[in-house]
């Protein structure tokens, strides 16, 4: 379990849980690539975590949404997690380094 600072998760607890999981291609962490465009975190501590891959058709696609469900619902206080897939707008390396707002 990731720890939490106070009774109800954080986006920053959830990217710093997010940030154990690896582009298998690149071998960088989806948070520092810029791969996470959004979180959603709902009263009852259910998340929606808004994603893309580096490319359209990664074959990794499914294996990374996979990891990113499971560590977030690792994360104390998460009752649910719901990974949806976005190509809108594409990812660039530009993107390195972004964070979705906190």
């Amino acid at each position: 379990m990731f720890p939490m600072s106070a009774h109800k998760v954080s986006k920053p607890t959830i990217l710093a849980a997010l940030r154990g999981i690896e582009d298998p291609e690149l071998g960088t962490d989806i948070v520092t690539l810029g791969l996470i465009y959004g979180i959603e975190i709902s009263d009852d501590g259910a998340l929606r975590i808004e994603m893309t891959t580096t490319t359209r058709f990664c074959p990794a696609s499914a294996f990374i949404a996979e990891a990113v469900k499971a560590r977030a619902e690792e994360i104390e206080g998460v009752s649910a997690a719901v990974v949806d897939m976005v190509y809108e707008p594409a990812w660039s390396p530009e993107m390195i380094g972004r964070l979705p707002s906190v």
